[in-house]
């Protein structure tokens, strides 16, 4: 019997170019090695850091410190030797959301912000917060599971202003939570709020909390061709939700200056100084519990556009205008994320494609055309090396009987970084794995017993540290090349 069907038995049982570095401006305070914002410097899982371990051994990396933490699927930040991260130590009953600093070296407290929380998640998953802290030079920002935002200064953690977004915008209840991670746009702080009617976006001042602006809902949606065959289209109803779980991005296309959200009805480009609109283009599913989660990822005047729940991927091409597209290709099945944004780099995009665990391939797409280069479900590596522990209900090495990682990747996480991939499987695998469009091929691959299923959360690379997050512990790993 092979290792799937083994395996299948069990789990039934039991640029063409790389980015450019003028897409997103960057505070004068952010140096190479940091990871201040939600998927990095650039904010699209890409760092440009180098001298990293090309492999590790079974055991892994050096673990250099490990801290408890509460639940939630935030990725921690990391400004110079600062690591925030934004957690609920209390999941069940009324509790508090944690906003907490540490020394990104050792892992030593360095202060700490607390506020309550009651939120419950309607699907049962965790009740901490979704999106990643926001850093500065000065300030910290944090947008927790209940639309409460807040400004602390990063370096005491005191609070500067907080808004309840659910409250002052209207907010229809959402699937998870909140989890659209704000982003700085010069000096706007751009938030997916998704209120009624029209504040599916909004803008604040970054130093008081003042709204700037508001846009995006019913004049945006109503009226707009869908595609579907049985509603062309959409219709207003008012009860609506607007936000996504897809975190917006900043990028400059034929010289001009987009904010590209793509919110639950889909992709609206915005003009960050004032709001206003000048494209968007329907990209969701028919299905009512669904979601948009990966953010858009801009390749020139390209923008690539993914979801599951029968969506599939969509390349857009922006007019030199600003104000119209062009669909180059849409592929209901090539690639289905979930919710971690794929990586572009060389004219292909590189990520995880399906629903649910079982049955999700890390895949590599061609961006001409949206054709499949190659996918996997990451056990060929070891489909001889382990077997499933009928009694643990965990996996060991063959030859040596110790505790082996999960074979399968599931709906995973990438950082692209020193020419190589760091994955992350969901429950807790962790691969480097060769950037190369013609085939898959992994290097090396371990688990830490503290990162576990659901290991949901983006990974982090810093000044050549490698930040792993499960719903109970964060760890710190040495990936710096001797």
């Amino acid at each position: 019997m092979t290792l799937c069907s083994t395996v299948l038995l069990f789990v039934l049982s039991t640029a063409l170019k790389p980015f450019d570095s003028s897409l997103q401006a960057q505070p004068p305070s952010v140096k190479t090695g940091d990871w201040p914002y939600f998927l990095g410097p650039e904010q699209t899982g890409i760092s440009a850091e180098t001298g990293l371990i090309d492999e590790f051994p079974r055991q892994g990396p050096p673990l250099l410190w490990e801290k408890k933490i509460g639940t939630g699927y935030s990725a921690p930040s990391v400004l110079g030797n600062r690591l925030v991260i934004h957690h609920r130590p209390d999941d069940d009953g009324p509790g508090k959301e944690v906003i907490e600093c540490v020394d990104a070296e050792s892992g030593k407290p360095l202060w700490k912000y607390e506020y309550p929380s009651d939120f419950r998640d309607p699907y049962g998953y965790n009740n901490g917060p979704r999106c990643s802290p926001l850093l500065t030079s000065k300030y910290c920002y944090t947008f927790g599971a209940q639309g409460k935002l807040y400004c602390l200064t990063l370096d005491k953690g005191k609070e500067v202003w907080h808004r309840d977004c659910l409250k002052d915008f209207d907010v229809p209840p959402g699937f998870f939570g909140v989890g659209a991670t704000p982003i700085m746009e010069g000096d706007k702080l751009i938030v997916m709020v998704g209120g009624k009617p029209n504040s599916g976006m909004v803008a604040f001042d970054p130093e008081t909390g003042k709204t700037l602006w508001q846009n995006v809902g019913k004049d945006v949606w109503d009226g707009t061709s869908t595609g579907w065959e049985r509603l062309p289209v959409y219709k207003w109803r008012g009860n609506e939700k607007l936000s996504s779980y897809s975190s917006p991005i900043a990028a400059t296309i034929h010289g001009k200056r987009h904010l590209l959200c793509l919110m639950r009805q889909g992709l609206v480009s915005l003009n960050p100084d004032d709001g206003s609109i000048n494209f968007k283009y329907w990209f969701r599913s028919l299905l009512r519990d669904s979601v948009n989660a990966a953010r858009p990822v801009v390749v020139d005047d390209k923008i690539f556009l993914s979801a599951a729940y029968q969506v599939g991927s969509a390349l857009l091409e922006v007019n030199p205008n600003g104000k119209s597209y062009k669909e180059l290709w849409r592929d209901p099945t090539n690639m289905m994320t979930h919710w971690s944004t794929s990586i572009f780099h060389d004219g292909y995009f590189y990520g995880f494609s399906g629903r649910h665990e079982r049955g999700a391939t890390m895949r590599c797409v061609k961006l001409s055309d949206g054709k499949v280069m190659w996918e996997t479900d990451g056990t060929s590596p070891v489909a001889d090396k382990v077997k499933p522990n009928q009694i643990t209900g965990k996996f060991q090495w063959i030859d040596t009987g110790k505790p082996a990682p999960w074979p399968f990747y599931g709906r995973g996480s990438a950082i692209l970084a020193d020419n190589k991939f760091i994955v992350l499987g969901e429950r807790g695998t962790l691969a480097i794995v060769k950037v190369d469009p013609e085939k898959f091929s992994e290097v090396c691959r371990t688990s830490f017993p503290q990162i576990t299923y659901p290991a949901w959360a983006a990974p982090v690379l810093a000044h050549k540290k490698l930040y792993l997050r499960s719903e109970s512990h964060l760890i710190c790993l040495d990936f710096a090349k001797k």
